[in-house]
């Protein structure tokens, strides 16, 4: 009877849990970070990936990878779920944030072979991370917001590692006029809303340098009719968000007519309720209509007659940003129409055709706020490459015009903090120092992988750094990921907004916290698959 082993968990489940659950998380999130390393700094290589589907997408941004690949393993996922956090977050540093936390990870390895407690080290982390944002704060130096060439650098420094270094240029210029324009202060709060009003529209065919951000909107629609105006100066704009068509009735209907001319007065009615909506509209004088839906053929009459161009079915976040960059509202019955929801604030209203489609603008806005960023280029890939790092670029000048302060890129934050925290550590006493100092090293992977990214000598260059940022005044001094020798990032400009930088590192830490944590994973599978995917936890 004593012999018998006695079952508390069902059949088919698996369960690992000990040292050997920590061992196997450290070593998923290590693979993670292997996958993004060459993807940090300038001289980054870029990633191919195929999709289910069979697209293809290539880039270097590490959130866009993380993406795409599909992991079995459950802390693999929790470092995927930390690099979208931090591009919905900040937009930046999605590759640093994986690599940090990997790092992290793996100095804590060592304690854990000397059964040293996972929450001694996790103590001491939190430790740390607490003295690291103290320590940011310090080093950051405040910027001006309206002081357009330290922008610029600002952005310069976020786009030189991404695909559009080449036209980095113009990249900031665009990024940073984008979001000047969608910036807005209501009752002393600064709100910033790239995702809905500064769209990005990509064309494919002719080159890069056409890029532009228009001072107004674009919408990829054409006029109802052939025959109105398809260039207008000045128009009287009106929004709307209901069709100028028949109401058909919410239920099913039905009429039963028993005389002839019954029927011609229902058609009638038909026919004076669009002439009503028309007129409703021509008392305004208007030049220029949008609407969200159909329009009908009589209507589009009535409204040729008054020589008012009308577009029609153009999508609701469209004209939310038409509204925006031209002052109209957006009236949702056309009897409510009145003169203060015409918009005056466009300069021109032109319809291109660009390719083989008709592109409709509304641009020389006096006063927009909201834009569309016109992107061109030569294949569908290097747009949407190129779309992900002007978002990149948009968020972090969103971040700098949020919170302005900055620190110094290139790595060079991380060895300043590294230095001062191996400084504090040697007034702990106890466990706890250990693994403070291990985090202290652990930030020196960013510096580290830059070196190797271009191939210069690790370990040299790793010292010499170490070295300088032993003296004084030395706090910018980092790696120039160009030629991988060591450079002052003031002199260089590469600056990175204290937001991206505060929220990586927490960021990262409580990841490496979380995953430390665990000491046991359940995995409800069938033991029969799991013979197939190797024994995987949690095979998908």
């Amino acid at each position: 009877m004593m012999g018998q082993q006695v079952l508390v968990l069902s059949q088919n489940m698996k369960r690992e849990s000990g040292r050997k659950v920590q061992t196997g998380n450290i070593s998923a999130a290590k693979t993670i970070a292997d996958i993004i390393r060459t993807c940090l700094g300038p001289r980054a290589m870029m990633k191919m990936l195929l999709d289910p589907m069979g697209g293809i997408v290539m880039t270097n941004d590490g959130n866009a990878i993380l993406r795409e690949i599909q992991v079995q393993h459950p802390a693999a996922k929790s470092m995927i779920e930390i690099s979208r956090t931090q591009d919905e977050e900040v937009g930046d540093g999605t590759t640093s944030v994986i690599i940090l936390a990997g790092e992290m990870l793996s100095v804590s390895e060592q304690f854990l072979e000397q059964q040293m407690h996972p929450t001694v080290v996790i103590s001491a982390y939190r430790r740390a991370l607490d003295d690291m944002l103290n320590l940011l704060k310090e080093i950051s130096t405040p910027v001006d917001v309206s002081d357009r060439k330290m922008m610029l650098k600002i952005i310069h420094s976020a786009i030189n590692t991404k695909a559009l270094s080449r036209w980095s240029d113009m990249a900031c210029s665009i990024a940073l006029d984008a979001v000047k324009t969608v910036e807005m202060e209501e009752n002393g709060r600064k709100e910033i809303d790239i995702k809905k009003y500064a769209k990005v529209e990509k064309v494919p065919g002719g080159i890069i340098e056409d890029s532009c951000v228009l001072k107004g909107v674009m919408v990829n629609k054409d006029v109802t009719h052939p025959r109105m105006r398809r260039m207008i100066k000045d128009p009287r704009i009106i929004l709307l968000d209901c069709s100028l068509e028949y109401k058909k009735g919410e239920s099913q209907t039905d009429i039963e007519i028993t005389r002839e001319e019954d029927f011609a007065r229902i058609l009638q009615m038909e026919e004076e309720y669009i002439q009503q909506i028309c007129e409703d509209i021509i008392r305004l004088k208007p030049d220029l209509i949008f609407t969200e839906k159909g329009i009908s053929d009589l209507a589009q009459h009535y409204l040729m007659k008054s020589n008012i161009t009308a577009i029609r079915r153009v999508r609701k976040t469209d004209n939310n940003r038409i509204a925006r960059a031209c002052g109209a509202r957006i009236a949702s019955r056309t009897d409510e129409l009145r003169e203060e929801d015409v918009g005056l604030g466009a300069g021109l209203f032109e319809i291109k055709k660009i390719g083989d489609e008709y592109f409709t603008f509304v641009t020389e806005c006096k006063d927009p706020k909201a834009c569309t960023i016109l992107l061109r280029g030569a294949s569908k890939e290097i747009l949407a490459e190129v779309e992900r790092n002007l978002q990149d670029a948009m968020q972090v000048t969103r971040n700098v015009l949020l919170e302005p302060s900055l620190l110094p890129g290139g790595g060079a934050t991380e060895m300043a903090v590294s230095q001062r925290l191996m400084e504090r550590s040697k007034a702990l006493t106890g466990v706890e120092q250990w693994p403070y100092r291990a985090l202290a090293q652990a930030l020196e992977v960013i510096p580290r992988t830059l070196i190797q990214n271009c191939g210069a000598s690790t370990i040299r260059v790793l010292t010499s750094l170490r070295a300088k940022h032993t003296q004084e005044d030395s706090v910018s001094w980092g790696v120039n990921g160009e030629t991988g020798t060591l450079a002052d990032m003031t002199v260089l400009g590469i600056w990175e907004p204290l937001a991206v930088k505060a929220q990586t590192y927490k960021t990262a830490v409580e990841t490496a916290i979380l995953l430390l944590r665990i000491d046991d994973i359940v995995s409800g599978h069938k033991k029969k698959g799991d013979e197939q995917t190797g024994g995987g936890q949690g095979a998908e």
